[in-house]
């Protein structure tokens, strides 16, 4: 593979923020492979922070509503995903709290009953456990993992067990 200009990668690079929300980190990523120094990428990434091909704060509001909606994972997986790729504390949290209580709710709630079908178990306490242990694996917080299993099994009290 040829070595890229500055400004054909500048080029490319504008091309492929323009396809999709980018983070910093990707491109850096991105400009690396292609070989260029690093005070070339600088310049690059500077270039495109500053005609707004990459902005953290919209590609983190985008990777919240992507993440949660078609990944279906929870805040703390979300939040874990993002700080790996470089995004700062204020804007994670900012991007976090813009997530629908009602829709963050009833996304959980569908993926527990979906598990739920799928679950096998001695009892209703087995069942849960592995429920609260899949919900927590996908990033759900334990108040509201509880709050939608409470719903699920009838107001039992298999809650007090996993405390």
């Amino acid at each position: 593979m040829k070595q890229l200009s500055e400004s054909e990668m500048l080029h490319r690079a504008a091309a492929y923020c323009s396809a999709g929300e980018r983070c910093i980190q990707d491109m850096e990523k991105k400009i690396k492979a292609a070989g260029l120094t690093e005070e070339e990428s600088d310049r690059i990434i500077a270039r495109l922070l500053e005609e707004r091909f990459i902005d953290e704060s919209r590609f983190a509001r985008y990777f919240v509503n992507d993440k949660l909606r078609f990944n279906k994972w929870g805040r703390v997986k979300i939040n874990y995903e993002m700080q790996r790729k470089g995004i700062p504390s204020g804007i994670r949290s900012e991007a976090l709290a813009g997530i629908d209580e009602q829709e963050y709710c009833s996304i959980l709630l569908s993926l527990l009953k979906s598990k739920k079908k799928a679950t096998r178990g001695k009892n209703d306490r087995e069942i849960y456990a592995k429920l609260l242990r899949f919900a927590f694996g996908r990033g759900f917080e334990a108040k509201e993992t509880s709050g939608c299993l409470k719903q699920l099994f009838d107001k039992n009290d298999f809650e007090d067990d996993f405390e």
